[in-house]
C-alpha cells in the first residue's frame, strides 16, 4: 500500500478519447498513452473500411499489415495487464476488488474474437475484390472498436482507480522493468515507438521521452517520419 502524501502524487495526463486518470501515487502516462493509441487505429480503420474501394488491392494489403501491427500491440498490452498487473492487485485488493479484475480478463477474452474477425476481413480483401466482405469489415471494426472503447473507460474508471489505492510507485516501476519490458526486442521498440507517438502532442512526447529516456527518443526521431508517410499511404482513403 502506498504511503505517498497527497502533495507528492504526479499530475495524470489526459488525451482525447480518455474518459478518466485516477489521481493516486502512480503516474499512469504510458497507459494512458496507449489507450490513446488503440483509440486512434480503430478510429482511423472504421474510416477506412469504410472509404477505400474492394478494388484497390495494394491498399487493402497495407492495411491487411497495419491490422497486424495494432493487434499486436494491442494483445502485448492485454498480455502483460493478465499476467503482472491484475494478479498483484488481486492479491492486495479488497473482494470487491477482485469482481473488477475478473472483469478485465473477461472482457480482454471477449475482444479476442473481434480482432480476429476484423483480421479475416483484412485478409480476404487483400486477396479478392468483395464488396460484401468489404461491408461486412466495416461492420466488425465498429463493433470492435466500441467494445474497446467500452473496456478502456472501465478500466480508466474502475481498475486504474483501485491501482492506485494499493501500488506504490515503487512497486509499478518493478513491475515495468521486471514483467512489461523484459521481452522488448529491438524490433519491438522500432515499431511501438512510432506507433505509440503518433497524434502526441509534443508536450506529451517530451514527457514521455523525460521516462523512457534517451535511447526512446532517439528511436522515434529515426523512424517518425517513415511512420508517417507509411501511415499516409495505409489510410490514404481514411
Amino acid at each position: 500500500m502506498s504511503t505517498n502524501t497527497h502533495t507528492d502524487w504526479p499530475t495524470q495526463l489526459f488525451l482525447p478519447g480518455q474518459t478518466a486518470a485516477p489521481e493516486g501515487p502512480v503516474d499512469m502516462q504510458m497507459m494512458y498513452v496507449l489507450h490513446h493509441a488503440f483509440r486512434r487505429d480503430l478510429d482511423r480503420f472504421v474510416v477506412a473500411a469504410r472509404k477505400t474501394p474492394a478494388a484497390d488491392r495494394a491498399t487493402w494489403h497495407l492495411l491487411a499489415a497495419r491490422w497486424q501491427v495494432f493487434s499486436e500491440q494491442l494483445h502485448h498490452h492485454h498480455e502483460g495487464e493478465d499476467r503482472a498487473i491484475w494478479p498483484w492487485m488481486r492479491e492486495h485488493g479488497t473482494t470487491e476488488d477482485v469482481v473488477t479484475l475478473d472483469a478485465m480478463e473477461a472482457e480482454h477474452a471477449d475482444i479476442d474474437p473481434l480482432l480476429t474477425a476484423c483480421a479475416a476481413g483484412f485478409d480476404r480483401l487483400d486477396a479478392h475484390e468483395d464488396e460484401d466482405a468489404r461491408a461486412a469489415l466495416a461492420v466488425r471494426l465498429v463493433a470492435t472498436r466500441d467494445h474497446l472503447a467500452r473496456h478502456l473507460a472501465h478500466e480508466e474508471n474502475d481498475a486504474i482507480a483501485i491501482l492506485q489505492r494499493v501500488m506504490s510507485p515503487e512497486e509499478w516501476r518493478r513491475i515495468d522493468e521486471e514483467e512489461l519490458k523484459g521481452d522488448m526486442s529491438l524490433s519491438f521498440v522500432m515499431t511501438v515507438v512510432p506507433w505509440a507517438a503518433d497524434g502526441l502532442p509534443r508536450e506529451v512526447l517530451e514527457r514521455v521521452f523525460a521516462e523512457t529516456g534517451l535511447p526512446f527518443k532517439i528511436v522515434w526521431l529515426l523512424t517518425r517520419r517513415r511512420w508517417a508517410n507509411r501511415e499516409a499511404r495505409i489510410f490514404r482513403y481514411a
